[in-house]
């Protein structure tokens, strides 16, 4: 049994990996922390755990050595005390974004913070187990990828490995409330968040950094990329991001322009080469019925993600669509998923929770 401990187990994600661990048939959770709560039973501050799981949180100075150690600590946080912790734990996976990229220049041009262990950046392994399964295999530390920045990568990969697309890509992404963390703001206040449909970032969103460090190195070795001189081509990706009113879940609609002479067999071919074997990406593509394309809200709970595609001849453009639950697949389920993979466990376990429907 391998023995887990969460650093910050008081946010929505810390509770998403309580509720998927527990029912992970070769884990233990021993420790689980939190400065506010220290002392409090874990169902005090998750509810749909009651008579399910007995411990209580500890203090972050109380953390014992253990085998995995996932760390939900806030932005700029986790840096700082990172080279204590591996000291904790042989294998680490952090949900947050300190170490999510590569480039420490990059990092701190996105985040506006001097990164305070730029020497550990190219220690962790970008999270996404789609891209990168052979790395996380082999891997002691990965990073979780951003939630947006997760479906966004995986709706588009596909689409740039095989050369499909040109070079600028827009995404429009509709967000959920608990994409803001469980710490409670103005723009979480019921009064002026219920029926919003806000635009809160319509340019500069910082998953931008993530999608193209996971993106370019696929798009400038394409074979379609290779022929022609493009050397100097990086990928244009901008984000728009609008608030809505619902608690989970995210969609992006994705508007590319797709290559000379593209067909919808040649969308197919790219996204089963990649996609065909994977259990949690679906295409998801049908000519009739209420879900025809994916959905946020049917994915509640599940650590799929939902990917389908239009292709407008009149306007010569392509339209992608995908769907995650933000909590699920673009964070805990992310997270579970890695450290199944890492400590050599079927990648699947604990993770094939099927949604609900109606919900």
């Amino acid at each position: 049994m391998l023995k887990i401990s969460i650093l910050g187990g008081s946010g929505y994600a810390g509770g998403e990996l309580f509720r998927i661990l527990l029912s992970h048939p070769q884990v233990t959770i021993n420790q689980v922390t939190s400065r506010k709560f220290a002392g409090r039973p874990i169902s005090a501050v998750h509810p749909n755990l009651r008579k399910i799981i007995k411990l209580m949180f500890v203090h972050p100075d109380e953390l014992e050595k253990c085998d995995v150690l996932f760390v939900g600590l806030p932005n700029g946080a986790a840096m700082n005390i990172m080279p204590a912790l591996m000291k904790k734990a042989k294998k680490i996976i952090d949900l947050g974004a300190d170490f999510r990229i590569h480039s420490q220049s990059v990092f701190e041009d996105w985040y506006k913070k001097k990164h305070t262990q730029p020497s550990l950046l190219k220690k962790f392994i970008y999270g996404i187990a789609e891209l990168h399964r052979k790395e996380i295999l082999k891997a002691d530390y990965v990073s979780c990828a951003g939630c947006e920045a997760t479906v966004s990568i995986l709706s588009l990969y596909p689409l740039v490995k095989h050369g499909l697309i040109e070079n600028r890509i827009i995404i429009d992404a509709k967000m959920s409330s608990s994409q803001a963390g469980i710490a409670p703001s103005l723009s979480s206040h019921h009064p002026e968040r219920s029926g919003v449909v806000r635009s809160y970032m319509p340019t500069g969103h910082r998953h931008t950094a993530e999608i193209v460090q996971e993106l370019v190195p696929s798009f400038t070795t394409s074979d379609v990329a290779s022929e022609g001189k493009r050397d100097d081509i990086q990928l244009d990706v901008a984000i728009s991001a609008t608030a809505l009113d619902m608690v989970r879940g995210l969609l992006v609609t994705i508007h590319t322009t797709p290559k000379k002479g593209l067909t919808e067999k040649d969308l197919w071919k790219a996204y089963r080469a990649e996609y065909g074997n994977e259990p949690f990406i679906r295409i998801v593509k049908e000519r009739q019925g209420l879900y025809r394309y994916p959905e946020p809200k049917i994915l509640q709970g599940t650590n799929y993600c939902d990917i389908g595609f239009e292709l407008d001849s009149r306007s010569n453009r392509l339209v992608v669509i995908g769907a995650i639950d933000n909590l699920v697949k673009g964070t805990a389920g992310q997270a579970v998923q890695a450290m199944n993979i890492m400590c050599g466990l079927e990648e699947t376990t604990a993770l094939t929770f099927a949604g609900l429907h109606p919900i």
